[in-house]
């Protein structure tokens, strides 16, 4: 099995030369109102380690890894059809969308999963403009999800941003074996649910080993990163640029430059970044994974032609979206403690209205992490919430590990964080580290049986999940 990441695999398995431009090599569909868009989940074959090397039978849409951009403009109606060719029931979830809650795409709680050769419509509104994303959402999402099942949403702002391209970058680790294949040995593997979670050791840009994305001197580039990775934790910055942070989960901040620390992407979440190109005709700069030891993921190529002039002033920010804020004045504030995982493990906990010790919690249900004492989907919600109501939630990681947690239908915002300042900004995933504690609040807007969870997928399925309601 390939080293992890390592500097000489990027560089021996990227002999695939991937153009970018516009949207970029993903194929892409613009919404319709006059016809659906038409997912296809089937199998299919992918080029993960590059030219001259095995190709990966993977999952996709279209059989394509990853599936097509869908875009659509702030306001439009967007209709989707899945129809599924996979041998599992399956279904999509349309990642921090606010939309009406039977179009979730959450098994069992929102809908029945498509089954092997059904189909589902998809008919929503959206409200945000942003990026955002696509993947199945029912018990066993995380080998789906493996597998290369996830595409990009781009809801583009009612009037132009000033860019001169738009660049959508889907981000993910494989792990992958010697013939190629999809490690399928460790699918499911208790192990790694009870640490980290799922980890590659091959990163792919677009579903290309080695992504180089066409760039010219004087461009300014909206590059838009979503990871579709199960469990990995990614921090990126571009060799010898400077890049302004301007949204996060699809949702606006105040432009930031990132510095040389780079911006940290969970699992699930997006950051869309401002770059100049400042670098000359001819030249290359590395867009490098720097969260460990740095190497090069992916790189813009500079053609031949003159540079344009520069834009002499910072970008601006982008324009706000609908979502109402919270004003600190809770209704209801609850606390949502995670316990369990390697080295802390389960000592107990409740499964299924029975209460079961960690061992065979482990071993007879594969559940090791917990949520207020709950290992898995509680019958009960965490919280029952009346429309307009303020919900602050105080997460709390009582573990060794870092989790991802997501809030479907709603953006919060965080008001508390142990470990420094709050993060700015509205958001649907906030990443906590071991030992910390965050408090998150937002506006109980939109009714419906909504999910919380981690979003290290193997986590959410060994039993960090849980759900709530917002009333009519």
């Amino acid at each position: 099995m390939p080293i992890l990441f390592s500097r000489r695999e990027m560089i021996v398995g990227s002999t695939a030369f991937c153009s970018v431009a516009g949207f970029g090599a993903l194929g892409a569909v613009r919404s319709a109102r006059a016809e659906p868009v038409h997912l296809i989940a089937t199998t299919g074959r992918a080029r993960l380690l590059g030219d001259g090397r095995p190709e990966t039978p993977i999952w996709g849409y279209g059989g394509v890894t990853p599936g097509p951009v869908i875009r659509a403009t702030q306001g439009d109606e967007l209709r989707v059809r899945l129809e599924n060719r996979l041998n599992v029931p399956t279904t999509l979830h349309w990642h921090g969308i606010r939309l009406d809650n039977a179009m979730d795409g959450v098994a069992h709680l929102t809908q029945q999963p498509v089954a092997p050769g059904a189909s589902f419509d998809y008919r929503f509104r959206v409200p945000d403009a942003g990026t955002f994303w696509y993947h199945p959402h029912v018990h066993g999402s995380a080998e789906q999800v493996e597998r290369g099942l996830a595409g990009a949403l781009i809801v583009d702002e009612a009037a132009p941003v000033d860019v001169d391209r738009d660049v959508v970058l889907i981000v993910k680790d494989w792990r992958i074996d010697e013939d190629g294949q999809v490690h399928e040995d460790s699918l499911g593997n208790l192990h790694d649910a009870a640490h980290a979670g799922r980890l590659g050791n091959v990163l792919t840009f677009n579903g290309e080993h080695f992504e180089r994305i066409e760039a010219r001197a004087g461009e300014r580039l909206r590059l838009r990163f979503v990871s579709a990775a199960n469990s990995r934790i990614m921090r990126f910055d571009i060799e010898g640029h400077d890049a302004w942070l301007v949204a996060l989960d699809g949702q606006p901040v105040n432009p930031v430059l990132i510095g040389g620390e780079g911006v940290v992407i969970a699992p699930s979440q997006r950051a869309d970044l401002i770059v100049d190109l400042t670098g000359t005709p001819g030249s290359r700069a590395a867009i490098r994974e720097v969260s460990d030891e740095p190497f090069a993921a992916a790189e813009l190529v500079y053609d031949g032609e003159e540079r344009r002039a520069l834009r002499e002033a910072p970008p601006e920010p982008l324009p706000g979206n609908p979502v109402p804020l919270p004003e600190g004045t809770p209704s209801q504030e609850l606390d949502l403690v995670m316990t369990g995982g390697a080295m802390r493990p389960l000592a107990d906990a409740i499964y299924r209205d029975e209460e079961l010790d960690g061992r065979t919690l482990a071993l007879q249900h594969g559940m090791v992490w917990a949520f207020n004492g709950v290992a898995g989907m509680p019958e009960a919600p965490l919280f029952v919430a009346r429309r307009g109501a303020e919900v602050a939630i105080r997460m709390v990681n009582d573990t060794m590990w870092p989790h991802a947690m997501h809030l479907h239908g709603h953006h919060f915002v965080e008001t508390a964080r142990n470990g420094g300042a709050p993060q700015p900004g509205l958001r649907d995933t906030v990443l906590l580290n071991r030992n910390e504690d965050v408090t998150i609040a937002f506006i109980a807007d939109n009714p419906g049986r909504w999910m919380l969870h981690c979003h290290m997928l193997e986590h959410q399925h060994s039993g960090m999940e849980t759900w709530f309601e917002v009333g009519e």
